[in-house]
């Protein structure tokens, strides 16, 4: 129903910054939420951050507050993660994610039901 295409990716010093991107496609008005996970080698796969899409409110991992920002463009149907002062425990492979579906008021927990094919971040020490 949603499809989701990253990019921005790769490998980056301690201390650096990237952009990842991802832009929706499909039945887009059926989103309720979109937003970045990530999942590092060993690790169960961790919400940073979200964006509730109908009015811009984000909710944000404290491990990343203060140095991610997650912003939107509505007429791309996109959003983007903009990641300063990287850390090597920032390394994951983070994937785009979707939430077509809400239950009460969980527009940032519970199941995000699409997602995208992931984009690999490393941050060198």
């Amino acid at each position: 129903q949603v499809q989701l295409v990253e990019s921005g990716g790769g490998l980056v010093r301690a201390g650096g910054s990237l952009r990842l991107s991802c832009t929706a496609s499909g039945r887009t008005f059926s989103i309720y939420t979109m937003g970045w996970f990530r999942q590092a080698p060993g690790k169960e796969r961790d919400i940073v951050v979200a964006l509730r899409w109908s009015t811009g409110s984000t909710y944000m991992a404290d491990s990343v507050k203060g140095r991610f920002t997650i912003s939107r463009d509505i007429t791309r149907n996109a959003i983007y993660l903009q990641m300063n002062s990287l850390k090597p425990e920032d390394t994951a492979v983070y994937y785009c994610a979707a939430k077509t579906q809400v239950s009460g008021t969980n527009y940032y927990t519970g199941t995000f039901d699409s997602w995208g094919q992931g984009t690999q971040v490393t941050v060198s020490s």
